[in-house]
């Protein structure tokens, strides 16, 4: 009976590591993307010195930042979700 629960739960945390491994492949491409953005306005605000520029630059540059957040909040993630499916392999590893 515990080692059907246990299958079950490896089987659940399996699938959410696959999920999150595949957020976390398009979290780092738009975090390419917003970094490449905030990259070209600072350029563009050094070189035309403008308000605009600027407010450009704060925009590109915190949506960089969200990104890295949430970039390392899956990563986190993943590596909770690995340390308990650790947990459970070993689990099962003693049952048997």
């Amino acid at each position: 009976m515990a080692s059907k629960l246990l299958e079950r739960r490896l089987i659940e945390t399996g699938q959410r590591l696959k999920q999150l491994r595949a957020d976390l492949q398009v979290a780092e491409e738009q975090l390419s993307h917003f970094s490449d953005d905030a990259d070209d306005a600072r350029i563009k605000s050094l070189v035309s010195e403008t308000p605009l520029a600027g407010k450009e630059l704060r925009e590109a540059s915190k949506h960089a930042e969200s990104m890295r957040r949430h970039r390392n909040s899956l990563l986190r993630e993943i590596l909770k979700v690995e340390t308990l499916q650790d947990e459970l392999l070993d689990q099962m590893a003693a049952e048997k």
